[in-house]
């Protein structure tokens, strides 16, 4: 590995991200100078708070701060299921693995309503991310011979049913619900408060679990499942920590965001040429840049259409989209 790349792209990761994490707490439908926002964070321990210090400690850095989890949480999500599944193309959401969450959320604003509080969306969102992985990994595990595609077609195949539902309750429902479940299904950061930031960041703890106790054993897995068998690595109970561990992680995401697809496809592939195939070097790198793409997809999403928000699904979408053009009319390339 060049380590002068390696250095390099962390360096630069580092900065975009600082630099995008003050842009983050400027922009929104209240503009706040550079200025204004270093006065506003000086004043968080102050009794009487100005107008600014409030809208930066309530609204924007709870937000920019759940911009930074989710972007490296999804991008070491998609990382870990393209090394997992030896599939550049595995994505958290082409696994199913918020399809659920969709099912949940739906059921809530259309059916029943803010039965435990402010936590009824994240809680029914969660619960139905859970679902639909447990349903993938059934369905998965009923076949005989399994290979490393099936997992993913298993992942499709729940994911058009929970979408099939999805539809069936926005039309069932209630119209006025309509426009709140859209932006939900489109993806968006702005439930963003202090209270449930612990959601995304519990997914995250498990992901940095699971990497820091295996990273060893993820390296054995690009070489092929015969050499890490003769290692004598249990490469289907890895593959399925794994996994639950991936569903977990999306689940308690979506909860809070709805869907936001594509930095887990995206961000792996941009890292792998200034990294190596050593986990426990490429995954930090893959985390910091994930931060980085959602926090300019969301400083995107409050400026295209200014002062209107733009849900960050769709920023996430039109970048991944023209990506896996590129990928498709790109020459094959040595895989990560």
């Amino acid at each position: 590995m060049n380590m002068t790349k390696y250095r390099f792209a962390w360096f630069v990761g580092v900065s975009a991200l600082l630099c995008l994490f003050f842009v983050s707490l400027s922009f929104g439908a209240v503009s706040l100078s550079f200025y204004e926002v270093f006065n506003g964070l000086l004043e968080v321990n102050e009794k009487s708070m100005s107008i600014a210090s409030r809208i930066l400690v309530e609204l924007r850095l709870p937000r920019a701060i759940l911009a930074i989890i989710v972007g490296a949480s999804l991008a070491l999500v998609g990382a870990l299921l393209q090394t997992s599944t030896r599939n550049d193309l595995a994505d958290p959401f082409l696994f199913g693995l918020s399809s659920g969450s969709s099912v949940g959320a739906v059921l809530i604003i259309t059916k029943f309503g803010d039965v435990f509080g402010i936590w009824s969306l994240p809680i029914a969102a969660f619960c139905g991310g859970v679902l639909s992985a447990s349903a993938v990994m059934v369905l998965f595990f009923m076949q005989k011979k399994r290979g490393h595609s099936d997992i993913v077609l298993c992942g499709l195949a729940i994911s058009f049913l929970f979408g099939a539902i999805t539809s069936f309750l926005v039309y069932s429902g209630d119209q006025r619900a309509a426009n709140s479940i859209l932006f939900w299904t489109l993806g968006g950061l702005g439930l963003a408060r202090w209270d449930n930031l612990i959601f995304p960041f519990v997914g995250m703890l498990c992901l940095v679990v699971l990497i820091f106790k295996r990273y060893r054993e993820l390296d054995t897995l690009l070489v092929g499942e015969q050499t890490a068998l003769s290692l004598g690595i249990n490469v289907r109970k890895l593959q399925v920590e794994i996994f639950l561990c991936c569903a977990f992680c999306t689940a308690s995401i979506v909860a809070l965001t709805g869907v936001i697809g594509f930095i887990g496809l995206m961000v792996p592939h941009i890292v792998r040429p200034y990294s190596s195939v050593n986990h426990k070097l490429a995954l930090p790198l893959v985390g910091i840049w994930g931060a980085v793409f959602l926090l300019f997809g969301d400083v995107m999403s409050r400026t295209i259409l200014a002062p209107q928000e733009l849900p960050v699904g769709i920023v996430t979408a039109g970048l991944g989209g023209m990506f896996v053009l590129y990928l498709i009319l790109r020459k094959p390339t040595k895989k990560f």
